[in-house]
């Protein structure tokens, strides 16, 4: 069966009137940091035209700011700004005629990063270092006209249409919220004043641009804030821009300040379409939902039940450009699927970094990193099957090069492995699947348990060799450190070691915390059903008080056991982890009452328990297993041995370096190694 048959409502145009989308496939705003960097919109050109070949029937933008005081670099809101969009839209149409390109409008309030930002009432938001200026009705009036003047020249730069972001925190949605909209005046009090601005900006918007022209509106379906906006709320919102004149409704989940994971592979997938399959029975015009909906069987299912009429899908859009046409050809298995892991999409984008992917770090990087067929074909070894060993077979091999890919172990994976059993992260089944058939369609020569010698490689007659050989988990120098209450982290994620009712962590670094999660989870994981995450972090989908979350407390299973994660450190343990998850992981342990210290000294172990110095107080910690996540150290003794002999040989993944095991850093070495040769 041909993928247009296996998922008729994905691959069903829908007509707009004005026009027709050709599939229900939508790339979602995601911003890139390409917005504001130097060759960007060059760069952006290419990012989205090969998004326009992959498949989908529209795309959306990162966000540009109607002025300055909307957010900074990212604006469109001169003649000279505008023709630099140009490019982006004539390299999106002539890429594939049919795919529409919409232009974000976003005005970020109190969020953008910038003392020029203004508010309703100048309530300065938590994540933000600037005390917003208070809207007067001047300012506010020029707010209104910088929206229409950011349409208007949007579509003179040749987009199909534009999305104003109503949601998240930034102008629009603080407005519509009373903590932070404490107005008397028109613009405040009632909900019908609260909501008067973004009705404006819509139906000013759709009087700048015309009727023949797509302005989707992007509204807070749930906004996941204690005393957010109500259900009623909400359809009365979304009532009212259709009438003004949106063209779709796309539903947006959290503001960026509530504590509530929306985007994280802890979501379950398509964990909120519900809700716009409730708020598109409200409406005459189509919807757009989004969040976790990563392979095509999610977004037909999604589709189907009728939750919306479009399916938004951008960080899945970064991990595999061609998912949409792999999908139409029968080809899912060849979906390099979205993790939804953040770190080098979310995590990038705060911290200022261009975005790019775990899994694709040709994301945003397709002007510099190319996978060109290889102008002489070489005989490669690669030894070690772990990211950055997949990640190197894989591109080499599609360069054309004759690649055997060696390990040790009777699967491929490595440390991805591990990962996949910590709960909430199985989505590493995906990674792992789609490297096993990049094996197969790109003709890789795997050999599984298979110990690799020097003698073998240098008797192969190989013209590279690349050592993948990974890492092994160090063991910190404290007394007794042999102690049969020892265990390491790999024996515990494997359950090939028993863990007793009161733990000890040492080590509080991704793989503590990983482990801290795993010994202290009890029932099903979150991640996989939808009713157990909404109980652990709050949420009443079926009644949707204000916000989903207002008066719900959260229900935690935990373990029936004592669990202490420590570190020598004396920073706040976790404060390597992510920016856009570290929270949802510390909070979870919290939950749980995981016990977190800092500054610890060990001492040593016996059969009383882990003897430490805390804060300068020598204690016995009585625990009956002390779970060791201290670090690695590179197996690279291969490659030394090879070194001098006169083989090219080289070193990539945690056998590179091991400090942290980071699928990111490997996969994009390897994937850059592999590009060079």
């Amino acid at each position: 069966m041909s993928g247009t048959a296996r998922y008729p409502n994905l691959f069903s145009p829908l007509d707009l009137g004005h026009t027709t989308l050709k599939n229900r496939a939508l790339m979602g705003s995601m911003h890139t940091g390409l917005e504001e960097a130097e060759g960007g919109f060059e760069r952006m050109a290419a990012f989205f035209a090969e998004r326009a070949r992959g498949g989908v029937g529209m795309i959306i933008t990162g966000g540009f700011a109607p002025n300055l005081e909307g957010g900074g670099l990212a604006k469109l809101s001169t003649a000279d700004e505008a023709a630099q969009h140009v490019l982006i839209t004539s390299a999106v149409h002539q890429a594939d005629p049919d795919v529409k390109i919409c232009m974000q409008i976003l005005h970020m309030g109190p969020l953008a990063w910038t003392d020029q930002c203004v508010s309703p009432s100048g309530v300065r938001s938590r994540l933000s270092p600037f005390a917003p200026g208070e809207l007067d009705e001047e300012s506010i009036e020029k707010q209104l006209r910088d929206f229409e003047a950011c349409a208007r020249m949007a579509k003179d730069a040749g987009y199909d249409g534009v999305e104003i972001i109503g949601s998240a925190g930034y102008l629009l949605s603080t407005f519509l919220v009373q903590k932070t909209n404490l107005r008397t005046d028109r613009w405040g009090g009632s909900y019908e004043n609260r909501m008067r601005f973004p009705v404006e900006v819509m139906r000013r918007v759709r009087e700048a641009v015309g009727k023949d022209f797509i302005v989707i509106f992007r509204i807070a379906g749930m906004d996941m804030l204690q005393g957010g906006m109500s259900w009623d709320e909400v359809v009365t919102l979304a009532k009212k821009v259709e009438e003004v004149g949106a063209s779709i409704i796309s539903t947006h989940f959290t503001w960026h300040e509530a504590a509530v994971p929306t985007i994280a592979t802890m979501v379950p997938r398509a964990a909120f379409a519900g809700v716009t399959g409730r708020l598109r029975k409200e409406l005459g015009i189509p919807t757009i939902t989004s969040n976790r909906i990563n392979m095509p069987d999610v977004a037909e299912s999604v589709l189907a039940a009728g939750d919306a009429d479009i399916v938004s899908m951008a960080r899945p859009m970064l991990a595999d450009p061609e998912l949409v046409n792999k999908a139409a050809e029968g080809r899912e298995d060849e979906i390099n699927t979205c993790i939804a892991c953040n770190q080098a999409c979310l995590d990038h984008g705060f911290t200022g970094q261009t975005v790019t992917c775990l899994v694709n770090p040709r994301a945003c990087f397709e002007t510099e990193l190319t996978y060109e067929p290889a102008a002489t074909v070489k005989t490669i070894a690669v030894v070690g099957a772990g990211p950055a060993g997949l990640a190197y077979s894989v591109v080499a091999a599609q360069r054309g090069h004759r690649v055997t890919l060696y390990d040790a172990a009777d699967e491929i994976g490595g440390q991805l492995n591990l990962a996949k059993r910590i709960p909430g992260k199985e989505e590493y089944y995906e990674t792992i699947r789609y490297f096993r058939r990049m094996i197969d369609v790109h003709g890789i020569d795997l050999k599984l348990e298979t110990k690799v010698t020097a003698d073998m490689l240098r008797s192969g007659s190989y013209d590279e060799v690349v050592i993948a050989t990974g890492i092994e988990p160090r063991l910190p120098d404290i007394e007794g450190i042999d102690h049969p209450k020892v265990v390491g982290y790999v024996e515990v994620i494997k359950g090939e070691k028993p863990v007793g009712k009161k733990v000890a962590i040492i080590g509080a670094g991704g793989i503590g915390f990983d482990v801290a999660e795993l010994v202290s989870h009890e029932g099903k994981s979150g991640a996989l059903d939808i009713d157990t995450f909404a109980r652990e972090w709050g949420i009443d989908f079926e009644h949707h008080p204000r916000g989903g979350v207002t008066g719900v407390e959260p229900v935690v299973a935990k373990a029936d056991r004592e669990v202490i994660l420590m570190q020598r450190k004396s920073t706040r343990l976790g404060r390597g982890l992510g920016k856009s998850t570290g929270w949802t992981h510390r909070l979870t342990l919290q939950r749980r009452e995981v016990t977190m210290i800092s500054g610890v000294e060990y001492l040593g172990i016996t059969d009383e328990g882990l003897h430490v110095r805390i804060d300068g107080e020598a204690q016995v910690l009585d625990v009956d297993t002390i779970i060791v996540c201290a670090g690695q150290t590179s197996l690279r003794a291969l490659h030394d041995e090879l070194e001098g002999s006169g083989a090219s040989v080289h070193l990539v993944g945690g056998a590179f370096e091991a400090a942290e095991l980071d699928a990111k850093r490997a996969i994009d070495q390897a994937s850059r190694l592999a590009a060079s040769v």
